[in-house]
């Protein structure tokens, strides 16, 4: 008897029904969903932990940055900002665990002066650093790609920032706004990236130059994508590793010139930082006298070591965006080569 309601049909034995359930389809889109965050947390997640993890660079340049980090960020909830003769002037360092890196002076805290100094410092590198390759990775990329008269335009423009000498520029410009950059970390930052830009949009461009002519490139042009799409999701992937090695040096860029700015009293400030600290350190002749050497030692050790940590850093993480390391670590990838592994040998039976 033949039921008109349902198409029954068997296939190897299995009985399949002609409507799907509803049930069926729910738990084929769950599974679909479930397969793509595990491929997103494969490729965003595992696969950069596990290429750093492989890598004793990157393992050390990680810890000291997630070290200044949590410093800068978590370090002010637990360690109140240090006052003017809180403690006992010219304390030596591990004299007392009270003032574990000594005292100024003036009888103020150095770690907490560092403390605080470092979630200053932070706020100027992720102002000036991430403007600075920015700028130059969008003015490079646009310049090198559509040729003509806009690479005229914007080589002409790079050209004029990058013959401009930077640290005076800052230097006047820092004397003009000393209004707005008065305790503005942020601002600090920006005007640090003001002519810094112009070297690494002249190299992006030169690596675009050469990366337009790729097939990929040819085959999105003559697809009719535009411009934005062309050079954001095809150009600028492939430069990500100079991209990143830039960054780096870009933030110790920041410090070194933050520092000196400050060092130098050109920038105002309220609260102290590594570059007052320094100022404040050479005026009492901290260098000179034994006694006094750990107020000007301090501050100097915290900026190589988060220099060292960026080097290091920026060093190991090319290999994060290199596409056969990538491939050795990603778990989806691995799979997949199993899979096609297991179809070629049954294949072969």
């Amino acid at each position: 008897m033949t039921d008109t309601n349902r198409d029954h049909r068997t296939d190897g034995g299995n009985a399949v029904d002609g409507d799907a359930s509803p049930f069926d389809i729910v738990s084929e889109y769950e599974e679909t969903e479930a397969d793509k965050l595990r491929k997103l947390y494969d490729a965003y997640v595992y696969t950069p932990i596990a290429i750093i993890w492989t890598d004793w660079r990157a393992r050390i340049g990680f810890t000291i940055m997630l070290g200044y980090v949590l410093m800068g960020v978590v370090g002010p909830t637990f360690v109140e900002q240090t006052e003017v003769l809180e403690g006992p002037a010219l304390a030596a360092p591990f004299e007392t665990m009270e003032y574990p890196l000594g005292t100024d002076n003036m009888g103020r805290d150095l770690l907490s002066q560092t403390i605080y100094s470092t979630n200053t410092i932070l706020k100027m590198v992720a102002a000036g650093a991430t403007s600075t390759v920015l700028i130059g990775t969008i003015v490079g990329s646009i310049a090198g790609y559509k040729g003509g008269m806009t690479d005229t335009v914007l080589s002409s423009i790079t050209d004029v920032f990058i013959n401009i000498p930077g640290f005076p520029l800052v230097m006047v410009l820092g004397l003009m706004f000393d209004d707005v950059l008065l305790g503005n970390p942020w601002a600090v930052g920006l005007l640090l990236s003001v002519a810094a830009w112009g070297g690494l949009a002249r190299s992006i461009r030169s690596q675009v130059l050469t990366l337009r002519q790729e097939s990929f490139v040819e085959s999105s042009r003559a697809m009719g994508l535009p411009t934005r799409t062309i050079v954001f999701k095809d150009i600028i992937p492939h430069l990500m590793p100079f991209v990143v090695i830039n960054l780096t040096n870009a933030g110790r860029r920041v410090i070194f010139e933050a520092v000196a700015l400050y060092y130098l009293g050109i920038l105002p400030f309220q609260n102290l930082n590594w570059g007052s600290i320094l100022n404040l350190a050479y005026g009492a002749n901290a260098h000179t006298r034994l006694a006094a050497l750990h107020w000007f030692l301090v501050p100097m050790v915290a900026i190589v070591v988060i220099s060292i940590g960026l080097i290091l850093l920026g060093q190991s993480l090319d290999r994060v965006f290199n596409p056969r390391v990538r491939a050795r670590h990603e778990k989806t990838t691995a799979e997949v080569d199993d899979e096609v592994e297991d179809g070629h040998t049954v294949g072969g039976l």
